[in-house]
């Protein structure tokens, strides 16, 4: 019997949401499986990817087949530079203790090169929504000056119209006077 260690599709329509599952490579996809071992959500940023790394490895060792999706997944988590590892220390090339000293730096790398990724999402997140609020402060501001300088205008005509009466009243007044 071939073991594929695959995805099994969940969630509803366009919110997909994986499991990651041991199945018998003729199993339907989202079928019959032998054991789950966790989840794989795409839409977040970073993806987030929970399985138990242990059971990963002992399926990986007893030759079950991950499919191209789930091999870029136990790489980016290091269970398939575990098992290369093993295979040296299998071998006799490497010790368990170099082994495992080596994962351990590597497993120490890639958590502050993800940790990076997900400062640098939140950072640019943050820059974005400052920019936005900058530029919807200047539009404000504009359509605040472009209307105080109509009501201003609105007043100026107001006002000579208002003093054409008293100036038209003022020359007949003198008129009067002279009289």
């Amino acid at each position: 019997m071939a073991v594929k260690i695959r995805l099994a599709r969940r969630g509803r329509k366009k919110a997909a949401m994986y499991d990651i599952v041991v199945a018998d490579s003729r199993a339907p996809r989202d079928g019959r499986f032998i054991e789950k071992l966790g989840t794989y959500n795409p839409l977040t940023n970073p993806a987030s990817i929970n399985f138990d790394a242990d059971k990963a490895f002992d399926w990986l060792m007893k030759g079950a087949q991950p499919t191209d999706t789930v091999r870029a997944m136990l790489s980016y988590r290091g269970v398939l530079f575990r098992k290369h590892l093993q295979l040296g220390v299998i071998k006799g090339a490497i010790t368990q203790d170099v082994a495992d000293q080596r994962l351990q730096q590597w497993n120490d790398e890639k958590t502050a090169k993800i940790e990076g990724k997900r400062t640098n999402v939140g950072a640019a997140k943050d820059e974005a929504r400052k920019q936005q609020l900058a530029a919807e402060t200047k539009v404000r501001e504009a359509r605040a000056e472009a209307l105080r300088q109509k009501q201003a205008a609105a007043a100026a005509a107001n006002a000579p119209a208002a003093e054409a009466p008293e100036a038209a009243e003022a020359p007949a007044e003198s008129t009067e006077e002279n009289a």
